[in-house]
């Protein structure tokens, strides 16, 4: 899989401490990098997910004040979030993505996810989902603590539910659960294309969000990657909006699931960088106790934090050409698929809470940020918009979204501030992968921006019936040659 997660867990002098139960994946833990404040981290391969874990029992979430003071990172509930984005006006004109289903699919699951975003909603005074449905697809095994993969599909899972609640709180949520950890390369894909394949055929969802990718140059060949789209291309004919977190390694990919080595050129990750998937990308949010920011928002970056590629993954894929929607930025992405679409909330220096129990180590409230987070932020949003478009999926957005950028839309947020280059050390030598740089257009660092929800849904609304869905793009399956 493409992304990053760090395993912190606080000691009781409030210096970060390696807790190996916290480090996990599909394979072993990877190297550990000291960062300049003496902070030991310890990464392995997974999915978009960043966690830093101070973990607190207490059923009432921590202030942001609290994570500053006791972390050193800001931590933001669902009321900051909610206000940030501007979703009260909307839930006050009772659009709340009632009567939508949002679809997360995970391996494994979370072996307490029901009761962990009861807690979540009590925390926040939100009321239940209309219907929180759990499919099984095959034979997923019973959580084990003592399985590292469990544990952080665990996160995965809980992350997803929970934050896409958050954003659209009348929405029913389906959780598909598989019973295989997509990885590097192909791995659990099969199965997670066939589970979406099952929600789409069944006609059971209106907006699929995955956390979850793989660098596209992790697979054996592209050909291997176009024989693994069918879901995608099935959402498109159904008239399904699916979105994909772009990744947490900036410009960069791991080259194995260790995390001990990555691609010494720029790369992009898949499903996210496919033409009919949305790639949704990573920003940092600095906000106050209201959810007001207190500084413009900007492309997330946290490689000194982690002293490793830590960014919002973005840049121009060695698999699709331009798809048609993209035409209008044909000067920043010139004949490639440029990744992302858009961006939501990704930080970790700006993360988010989340309640989780049952795992072996870390239960409580904990700290995580990544396009993990992204995704199912966008999926809520998505969700609200289906609600507006009297209950009727949207599809397929992307063109939507270029012309609502070509037509400086309020409903778009520039995010003209930062970069996803990122570094790395090996063999004592330390790699920077070029990024790009954040502008007022749309650019490969954040895409089109972010949004303002209020203006953002009505004018998508707008937009797709006056643009259409229709896409146009071709593969290039001949070799992988790197970009830039």
């Amino acid at each position: 899989m493409g992304g990053l997660r760090r395993g912190l867990m606080l000691g009781a002098a409030g210096t970060m401490l390696v807790a190996a139960g916290l480090i996990s994946a599909g394979g072993a833990s990877g190297g550990t990098t000291t960062s300049r404040s003496g902070a030991t981290h310890a990464g392995v391969l997974l999915h978009p997910m960043v966690r830093l874990v101070g973990t607190s029992t207490s059923t009432n979430p921590p202030t942001e004040e609290y994570c500053l003071t006791n972390y050193g990172i800001l931590c933001y509930g669902a009321p900051q979030i909610e206000t940030d984005y501007g979703l009260p006006s909307l839930y006050r004109e009772g659009l709340d993505g009632r009567g939508e289903t949002i679809v997360i699919v995970d391996s494994f699951g979370a072996p307490d996810i029901r009761q962990d975003l009861a807690v979540f909603d009590k925390a926040y005074g939100l009321t239940a989902p209309p219907h929180f449905t759990i499919l099984k697809y095959g034979p997923v095994p019973a959580y084990t603590p003592a399985t590292p993969t469990a544990t952080g599909w665990a996160d995965e899972t809980t992350l997803d539910v929970e934050w896409s609640h958050a954003i659209a709180p009348g929405a029913n949520i389906l959780l598909v659960e598989t019973p295989t950890a997509e990885t590097l390369g192909v791995a659990g894909f099969p199965t997670m294309v066939s589970a979406e394949n099952y929600v789409i055929d069944h006609h059971l969802g209106d907006v699929i969000s995955q956390s979850f990718g793989s660098g596209e140059a992790t697979f054996s060949a592209p050909d291997t990657i176009l024989g693994l789209r069918s879901a995608y291309e099935n959402a498109y004919r159904n008239g399904i909006t699916v979105l994909a977190a772009a990744g947490d390694t900036g410009a960069a990919y791991a080259e194995t699931l260790t995390k001990r080595h990555y691609f010494k050129f720029p790369d992009v990750g898949w499903p996210a960088s496919d033409p009919l998937v949305t790639a949704v990308g990573g920003t940092q949010l600095i906000l106050n106790a209201r959810g007001v920011p207190v500084a413009p928002v900007r492309v997330w970056n946290d490689t000194s934090l982690f002293e490793g590629p830590a960014a919002g993954g973005g840049g121009l894929s060695t698999v699709f050409t331009r798809p048609s929607y993209q035409d209008s930025v044909e000067g920043v992405v010139g004949a490639r698929r440029g990744v992302p679409d858009i961006s939501m909330s990704a930080s970790v220096s700006g993360s988010v809470n989340i309640y989780l129990s049952g795992v072996a180590t870390g239960n409580g409230w904990t700290q995580i940020g990544g396009t993990s987070e992204a995704s199912p932020l966008f999926s809520g949003i998505v969700a609200i918009a289906d609600q507006l478009n009297t209950h009727h999926p949207l599809g397929m957005i992307d063109p939507a979204l270029y012309a609502m950028e070509a037509a400086h839309d309020p409903g778009i947020v520039p995010v003209a501030i930062g970069t996803n280059t990122v570094y790395f050390t090996t063999a004592g030598k330390t790699i920077t992968i070029l990024g790009y740089q954040a502008g007022a257009g749309y650019n490969l660092a954040a895409g089109v921006g972010t949004v303002t929800a209020p203006a953002f849904v009505h004018e998508l609304v707008q937009t797709v019936h006056q643009v259409g869905t229709n896409v146009t793009y071709s593969d290039s399956p001949t070799t992988f040659l790197p970009v830039g």
